[in-house]
């Protein structure tokens, strides 16, 4: 997979996880508003600088979708906390993509993005994998 490629997929990420985020946002309750908030936040931030790495590598930077399907319903808090562990899982699959395909400081910032990922989905989840990122080369895909 190329940079370029790998930016590409990093920023889809992130585009689908700023939408998942609309929905956890809405669904996981007062206790845990203010770390959906962080984790939103922290998504756009990283979506925003993609962009421009996007451009800066001097491509057009993926579109985001007008919706994204959710991997399943999400009717309460419960199952809001599992969609914010699927969506930090998938970013950190994206952003070990592109720690592999980048160099210098863009991987750096990629190593970055999948800690915090993991980090995050360990907060959501209450337990961690033992490789985040890795995954969908165990045979286990995030779900």
């Amino acid at each position: 997979m190329s940079t370029l490629d790998a930016v590409q997929a990093a920023l889809a990420a992130e585009h689908a996880a700023v939408y998942g985020y609309g929905v956890v946002g809405g669904r996981i309750g007062d206790a845990r508003e203010g770390e959906a908030l962080a984790a939103y936040a922290a998504h756009r931030a990283r979506r925003d600088a993609l962009a421009r790495t996007a451009r800066d590598l001097g491509a057009q930077p993926a579109a985001s979708a007008a919706a994204y399907a959710l991997p399943f319903p999400v009717p309460d808090a419960a199952a809001a906390l599992r969609l914010a562990a699927v969506l930090e899982d998938r970013v950190a699959n994206v952003y070990s993509d592109l720690v592999r395909a980048a160099e210098g400081l863009l991987r750096e910032e990629a190593a970055g993005a999948l800690r915090e990922a993991a980090v995050r989905a360990v907060r959501w989840r209450g337990s961690g994998v033992a490789f985040p990122g890795l995954a969908e080369r165990t045979g286990s895909r995030a779900r």
